[in-house]
C-alpha cells in the first residue's frame, strides 16, 4: 500500500501535540484524523476504521489503556495497529498497555524521522494487501463447502469440521479467488507471514490434510507454480 492509502488516527488531549504529529504525518502522505479524548477516538475509529491509532496514555475522561480496550472490542478493528504515546517520566506499566491490546509504546517527545520509521515498522507487521478481503461476507459457500470466517469452522455437506488455524487460513485464501493460482511464495507470505521461516514441505503437508478433510477436487496443484481452488 502507498502512504496515502493508510489512515492514521492521532489521539491526544494536547492541541500542540496533535498539530505537530498531524503536520509531520501528512507530510509523509498519510491520511490523518484527530481526536482530543478517548471517547471521541472510539466514536471516530468505529466509523473510519483506521489502519493505525497513535494513542496518548494519560488523558481525561478515559485514559489510553481503557480506550484501547474498547477499540479492541470492535471486530472491524482487529487489524488496526495501536501504538501508545507516553511522556518521559510517566510511570505507566507497558504491560498494562500490551495486555489491553496495544502493539507498541512510543515515548514522546519523539523526532519526526524516528516516529515515521517506527510507524513503517509497525505497518509491516500487518499484511493490509492480503487477498482475503476484510469486508467479505461471514459465510462463504463453495460447492458443498461453507466457510464461516468468524468461527473458523467449515461445513462439508452440512457436517461441521473444525480445522487448525493455518489449515483454515490456507483454505480461506485459496477459496477467496477460485481459479487464481497462488504461488508458494504468496501462500507463505499471506498465511505464515513473510518474516516466519518454515520448512519447504509445510505447505504440502497442509494441502494434503485439507484434501483429506474436504475432498481432492477442490484444491488443484499447478506443477512448478503453486495451488488453486477449483469449485
Amino acid at each position: 500500500m502507498e502512504n496515502q492509502d493508510y489512515k492514521i488516527l492521532v489521539v491526544d488531549d494536547e492541541p500542540d501535540i496533535l498539530e505537530f504529529l498531524s503536520y509531520n504525518l501528512k507530510k509523509e502522505g498519510y491520511t490523518i484524523f484527530t481526536a482530543s479524548n478517548g471517547n471521541k477516538a472510539i466514536e471516530l475509529a468505529n466509523k473510519i476504521h483506521p489502519h493505525l491509532v497513535l494513542l496518548d496514555v494519560m488523558m481525561p475522561e478515559i485514559d489510553g489503556i481503557e480506550t484501547c480496550e474498547k477499540l479492541r472490542e470492535n471486530p472491524a478493528l482487529e487489524k488496526t495497529v495501536i501504538a501508545f504515546l507516553t511522556a518521559r517520566g510517566e510511570d505507566y506499566s507497558q504491560v498494562a498497555g500490551f495486555e489491553a491490546g496495544g502493539d507498541d509504546y512510543i515515548t514522546k517527545p519523539i523526532k519526526p524521522r524516528v516516529l515515521i520509521s517506527r510507524l513503517k515498522a509497525l505497518f509491516k507487521r500487518v499484511n493490509w494487501d492480503n487477498d482475503i478481503p476484510e469486508a467479505s461476507p461471514k459465510l462463504i459457500e463453495k460447492g458443498d463447502i461453507t466457510i464461516d470466517r468468524e468461527k473458523y469452522i467449515i461445513y462439508k455437506k452440512k457436517k461441521e469440521l473444525v480445522l487448525p488455524k493455518k489449515e483454515f487460513e490456507l483454505l480461506l485464501l485459496l477459496s477467496s479467488k477460485p481459479g487464481k493460482v497462488y504461488t508458494r511464495e504468496e501462500i507463505f507470505d499471506q498465511v505464515w507471514g513473510e518474516n516466519i521461516i518454515v520448512g519447504d514441505r509445510t505447505i504440502d503437508v497442509h494441502i494434503r490434510k485439507l484434501r483429506e478433510k474436504i475432498g481432492e477436487k477442490y484444491i488443484k496443484t499447478v506443477k512448478g507454480v503453486g495451488y488453486k481452488f477449483s469449485e
